[in-house]
């Protein structure tokens, strides 16, 4: 079978950086916005998982973006067809070419758990070992459960199972399950739990170590990443007494320290700083409790370490 850059064996891809992205999923709905914030801007054919960077005068001029399953964009990456990629760790582990990549960023976002589950009443994954299991990651599950007991290795039944793994068990397919677990919510809906973690999981940017574009792969983390920080922090700016400052401080430390400065009034100082969003409203509340006054919070778009 020809290999999706067969395909495109007649376009002009002589010396371009290729960067492999989810062509869909919950990655590809989270990475395509973040790539036009960047300042990554492609033109796509219809029908064609191609797409040249347009843009003479960006750092990404010269790349074309490749769209392919997010499971095995890893091994088009390690076998040197792809320079950059994008996708899960646990794919990645799963596809048996973490040895063959080297990763440049863990991106922080697409973070789940692989995780060995099993019937409410079935606490010890050890006793797991010789079961039915059904999966949709054959090669690491096998990997685990030999571990537990090499005496018995290749005694556990491992199922392929392309998708809706958690039936499995209520279906008597299987004795438990290894699926990717975000909240937990659809295990205990089908009477499933965890009983073992077996790969933490997020989005990974990472390159083949022969690559000539690593320059690109570098500039392409620090943007994501200052995109990404942006998401999870607010600047909040206010006033308060100097007299009340080191217990402002301490409710708003910042990333490093916050930015403070003098005000007409010389009982009085500005301070601005960079605080998590996810507590954005209890530090409002705790600011107006010390005393602190006109305090506002602005939303960013880039944070940069």
């Amino acid at each position: 079978m020809n290999s999706p850059l067969d395909i495109w064996a007649g376009l002009d891809l002589e010396n371009r950086c290729l960067l492999a992205l989810p062509k869909k999923g919950r990655l590809n709905l989270t990475l395509m916005p973040l790539l036009e914030k960047i300042g990554l801007h492609y033109v796509r054919k219809n029908r064609l998982d191609i797409a040249h960077v347009v843009g003479d005068n960006s750092v990404f001029s010269n790349v074309s973006l490749v769209f392919l399953p997010a499971h095995d964009i890893a091994t088009f990456v390690g076998s040197g067809r792809i320079d950059i990629g994008i996708t899960g760790l646990d794919v990645t582990k799963e596809a048996g070419e973490f040895d063959n990549i080297e990763v440049v960023s863990k991106l922080g976002f697409g973070k789940c758990r692989l995780s060995a589950c099993a019937p409410s009443d079935n606490v010890s994954v050890e006793s797991l070992v010789g079961k039915r299991i059904a999966t949709s990651f054959p090669h690491l599950t096998t990997q685990f459960f030999d571990s537990l007991d090499p005496s018995r290795a290749g005694s556990t039944k491992v199922f392929n199972i392309s998708g809706s793994v958690e039936v499995s068990c209520s279906l008597g397919l299987a004795d438990a399950i290894v699926d990717l677990v975000e909240t937990g919510n659809t295990l205990r809906a089908v009477g499933l739990k965890e009983v073992a973690t077996i790969v933490e999981s997020e989005a990974i940017l990472m390159t083949n170590p022969h690559t000539k574009h690593k320059n690109i792969a570098q500039v392409l983390a620090k943007r994501l990443e200052g995109i990404i920080t942006a998401q999870s922090y607010v600047m909040i700016e206010y006033d308060v007494k100097r007299t009340l400052l080191e217990k402002a401080i301490a409710i708003t430390p910042g990333k490093v320290s916050p930015t403070v400065c003098p005000l007409e009034d010389p009982e009085w100082v500005s301070v601005k700083v960079l605080h998590e969003k996810r507590s954005e409203n209890d530090a409002l509340d705790q600011l107006e409790a010390v005393g602190a006054v006109a305090i506002v919070v602005s939303a960013l778009n880039n944070v940069r370490a």
